[in-house]
């Protein structure tokens, strides 16, 4: 064996222990690797028949609506009609413009839809945080009031917008019948008929059903919280309002922009509450009772396929920009 003149160490000591560490190495990458791509495939293996379920009930008929979206077809010639491309939505015709993009009803339904979006979304979420945050503290019954709140969730839309329907009415209604009684008003209010009250009847009836679904996911992130943080605030003698606001909001954050994206998602959709509750009109139009009027009162389907595709389009891309926005790098760089 070879001496080294410096250390009096063998010379291919070093080597030989750096070759066998970088042969073990190798191995457990090779064992992890294929540890890997094991449980990929069973991770595929168990999505299937979901994926396949879905592209059947979802997929199918979601293709098969764009598709029509870029034909004539109507409701009574389902099996002949003709391709015409982008006439549906915007086309070019003797000095003027036609088409979905063009329409003015159209847009009005767009505006009607992201202003009951906002501001109701806007008031489940103050509200849905405020109530959390009872839920969250210790009183006597603190768990009957939970299951109470939940109560306007758990009715279903229909049943709840013709509850409300029959308590707003002018002539019939409890509320009116309240108000008058305290000199609020002086005579009745069509709530769902006026123009003036229809849109803020709908955001009332709305954040009144759907701010315990906020309360709850954001009960779910306070109980998750570490204690630690709150006892140390305490003993410094921190004012509650400044310990949500610099402790408590931060830390439920993530779980909030969910809840926000979520309902934000589904108030876009919104159709069953302002058919039920309303008599319909232009002044409280959205985009879905738009592409229902076309598809079904107007039996346009190429036309009602054309704005329920940029409905789904709308909330799709909303999606993206909520994956590409809150999505965490995996690579090791740690940025969001």
């Amino acid at each position: 064996m070879e001496i080294s003149s410096v250390s009096g160490q063998p010379a291919q000591a070093v080597p030989a222990v750096t070759a066998t560490t970088r042969l073990r190495q190798g191995r457990r990458r090779t064992r992890t690797s294929g540890l890997s791509r094991t449980r990929v495939r069973t991770a595929w293996l168990f999505l299937a028949p979901t994926l396949l379920g879905l592209a059947f009930v979802a997929g199918w008929p979601l293709l098969r609506t764009i598709l029509l979206g870029f034909t004539d077809a109507t409701l009574s010639s389902t099996d002949s009609y003709s391709f015409i491309g982008l006439e549906n939505y915007l086309v070019y015709d003797n000095g003027e413009w036609y088409g979905l993009l063009a329409d003015g009803l159209w847009w009005h339904a767009v505006w009607n839809t992201v202003y009951i979006t906002l501001i109701s979304v806007s008031l489940e979420t103050v509200l849905g945080v405020l109530v959390a945050l009872i839920l969250h503290a210790k009183f006597p019954g603190r768990g009957l009031v939970r299951a109470a709140i939940l109560i306007p969730w758990a009715i279903p839309t229909v049943v709840s917008a013709k509850m409300w329907g029959w308590m707003l009415h002018d002539q019939f209604g409890v509320i009116n019948d309240l108000l008058m009684q305290l000199h609020l008003i002086s005579s009745p209010v069509a709530w769902t008929v006026n123009p003036d009250t229809v849109l803020g009847t709908i955001i009332a009836v709305d954040v009144w059903k759907t701010t315990p679904f906020m309360a709850l996911l954001t009960l779910a992130a306070l109980q998750m919280l570490p204690k630690d943080c709150y006892e140390a605030a305490r003993v410094d003698g921190i004012h509650p309002v400044k310990v949500f606001f610099k402790v408590t909001l931060p830390l439920i954050k993530p779980a909030l922009i969910v809840a926000v994206v979520f309902r934000m998602l589904d108030a876009l959709r919104i159709f069953d509450l302002i058919y039920i509750l309303t008599s319909n009109s232009e002044d409280t139009m959205s985009m879905s009772i738009y592409a229902r009027q076309q598809l079904i009162d107007f039996q346009q389907i190429g036309y009602g396929s054309a704005a329920s595709t940029l409905l789904f389009l709308l909330v799709f891309g909303l999606t993206l920009a909520y994956i590409f926005a809150t999505r965490l790098k995996l690579d090791g760089s740690g940025e969001h």
